[in-house]
This record gives C-alpha cells, sequence and structure tokens, in this order.
C-alpha cells in the first residue's frame, strides 16, 4: 500500500469507496440520510479544491482508502477517513491520519465523529486525539470533536 496525494481525476472513485465506507455508519446511526452518502461530484470536487486530499492506493493501483484536510487559522479540519470496509483494521485508516498530519502541517488538527462511533473515538484518542467539545444535532446524533496539538 502506497499513500499518495489524490488527483481531480481520483473524485469519483473515492465518491464511490466513501458511499461504501459510510454504509456501517449509517447503520450504526440507523440514518441512511448522512451528509457522506448524499455528497455530489460537484461538492466533493469544490471540496478538492480547497484542500488536500490523500488516497490509499493497493498493489493493483485500486483506491482502498482516502482522507481529506483543510487549512483554517492555523488548524487543520481533517473530514472523511475512509478505509474499503474490507480493509477495515489492518492500519490503513491510521496510516492515512499519519499522513495528512504530516502533509498539512498545522499547530491544531481537528476532526468529529458521532458519540455512537465508539470504535471512531477510541481509535482517535489511542492516536492522540482528545475530545474537546459535542454538538447535539438532532436527538439522535451527538457529534464529538476532538483535537491534537502539533507539539513540533
Amino acid at each position: 500500500m502506497v499513500i499518495i496525494q489524490a488527483g481531480e481525476a481520483d473524485l469519483k472513485k473515492i465518491l464511490k469507496l466513501q458511499y461504501s465506507a459510510y454504509q456501517g455508519e449509517a447503520k450504526l446511526l440507523n440514518n441512511f440520510d448522512i451528509q457522506p452518502l448524499k455528497q455530489t461530484y460537484d461538492e466533493i470536487k469544490a471540496e478538492y479544491f480547497n484542500g488536500i486530499f490523500l488516497k490509499a492506493i493497493d498493489e493493483n493501483d485500486v483506491i482502498i482508502g482516502s482522507v481529506r484536510a483543510h487549512i483554517k487559522n492555523d488548524t487543520a479540519f481533517i473530514g472523511k477517513l475512509i478505509v474499503q470496509p474490507e480493509r477495515q483494521g489492518q492500519g490503513i485508516g491510521t496510516k492515512l491520519l499519519s499522513a495528512i498530519e504530516r502533509d498539512c502541517p498545522a499547530g491544531r488538527y481537528e476532526l468529529f465523529t458521532s458519540d455512537k462511533s465508539v470504535r471512531n473515538i477510541r481509535f482517535y484518542e489511542r492516536l492522540g486525539y482528545v475530545r474537546f467539545r459535542e454538538q447535539k444535532i438532532s436527538d439522535s446524533l451527538t457529534f464529538i470533536y476532538l483535537e491534537k496539538r502539533n507539539l513540533k
């Protein structure tokens, strides 16, 4: 596996992977109307031109993971860390998160996940992220915001 910067030509494949990767989250939330499953090609393209997208590719050049970020006021906002469902638990997410931190140098990193995503929260905390805020979106959805300070 290799992690490299994604190009505009990769966006349709990343969006397809995103739809696949977020099925588990949608089941967990019992809500298939979540933003990652509704994001359009035009929306991901606009996001692409305002930040950095990385992709993890396997030995056959198949995209098996991706992460994106944009920087504002010395904070890198990390979003949509995705891994092909059948490849989860193999360290790909860890490598993608480390790569986006390296390639998007900032004083602080911020991301969020659902309060029901206990596995994701543990994953981020294991990698040095600390909860700093909760935001109730609806009766059934609360976002947990996590941050990590860059000590370099």
